[in-house]
């Protein structure tokens, strides 16, 4: 692991018990040292330095700013002349992202308000979100979504199949209606459950789960035995269609 010699001004000292942009202004200045020593270690050489062993020149720097808990920095990323800079920050930073964004899929599907949502990244980031940067990032999260919602179920068995579906409130081209989420879950051969599929239909008719267990049928859902089904003819009806082989409880 690499050491880095670290200075800090007394202005930025003197910050932490006075103000509240003390905590920032402190990281904000380490890690653009650390950033610096980085350059340097790439380089083989100190800013001016004269040495053999330079691989390189530096090309002035680029500010990168980064949202933390304890507010936005200001990163000035060295540049280097043959463009190798590379660092480890903005991947652990990305890696911070990706944990936002998969609590923000968690908050989507409980139902959370964007007006909550927007509160929740506020406290999280230590910045100010607008209602439609917060919809932009969840609408970030529907390729991830729809790819998971259509994965290919192939890999493994699932001896088991409970299949039901919830009513759910939707805004429709400027209007409410009712609308049925259709969800299957799996039990595997490990004993684990899995949430193979969900999808809206118009209603729990027979059409509708027709179509959901063909979609799950084309996605390679296979190694059933038994299907656990709720209490609906619609249902019951489209399961013997198409899992003709498969015993309904």
């Amino acid at each position: 692991m690499a050491q880095y010699n670290i200075t800090v001004d007394d202005e930025v000292l003197k910050g932490l018990f006075t103000g509240d942009k003390g905590i920032s202004q402190l990281l904000e200045q380490v890690l653009n040292q650390v950033l610096k020593a980085q350059a340097s270690e790439q380089l083989q050489a100190e800013p001016y330095e004269r040495s053999e062993e330079r691989k390189g020149y530096r090309n002035g720097t680029r500010p990168h700013p980064l949202t933390t808990r304890v507010g936005t920095l200001t990163l000035r990323v060295p540049s280097l002349r043959n463009g190798s800079f590379s660092t480890e920050l903005f991947a652990r930073y990305q890696r911070s992202e990706q944990a936002l964004l998969l609590a923000l899929v968690e908050m989507v599907f409980n139902g959370v308000s964007t007006r909550k949502i927007t509160a929740i990244t506020e406290e999280l980031c230590g910045a100010e979100f607008s209602k439609s940067t917060v919809s932009d990032l969840c609408k970030r999260l529907d390729p991830i979504v729809q790819a998971w919602n259509e994965r290919n179920l192939r890999e493994k068995r699932y001896p088991f199949v409970l299949v039901d579906a919830i009513v759910l409130k939707i805004r429709e081209e400027g209007r409410v209606r009712s609308r049925a989420a259709m969800i299957a879950t799996g039990v595997n051969e490990d004993g684990y459950r899995e949430i193979l599929g969900i999808m809206l239909g118009d209603s729990e008719s027979e059409a509708s789960w027709s179509e959901f267990f063909s979609w799950l049928k084309s996605r390679d859902l296979r190694g059933v035995d038994i299907f656990v089904p709720a209490s609906h003819g619609g249902l019951v009806r489209a399961l013997q269609t198409q899992f003709q082989g498969a015993v309904g409880l």
